[in-house]
């Protein structure tokens, strides 16, 4: 699920899912962000879809010291 969300809440529940060349698109994330010390993330979070609606959705995302959050998407909305 791609789509423009903004978060409500603060991430609860942070895991990390992958950290250096266990991430699938390192490189790509090197080429566009910058070197770093790259994570992948999840979390939970509630968050305000593009319709107006507000739910609880599992977020997910990269994340390098000094760079900060990129590409966060929602992986799915819980009930």
């Amino acid at each position: 699920m791609q789509a423009e969300f903004e978060l409500v809440s603060e991430i609860r529940a942070v895991e990390t899912i992958a950290s250096g060349h266990g991430i699938r698109i390192l490189e790509r994330l090197n080429r566009a962000y910058g070197k770093g010390n790259w994570r992948k993330l999840k979390g939970f979070a509630a968050v305000r879809l593009p319709d107006g609606t507000v739910a609880e959705a599992e977020i997910h995302w990269f994340e390098a010291h000094g760079i900060g959050k990129r590409r966060m998407k929602i992986k799915r909305l819980i009930e």
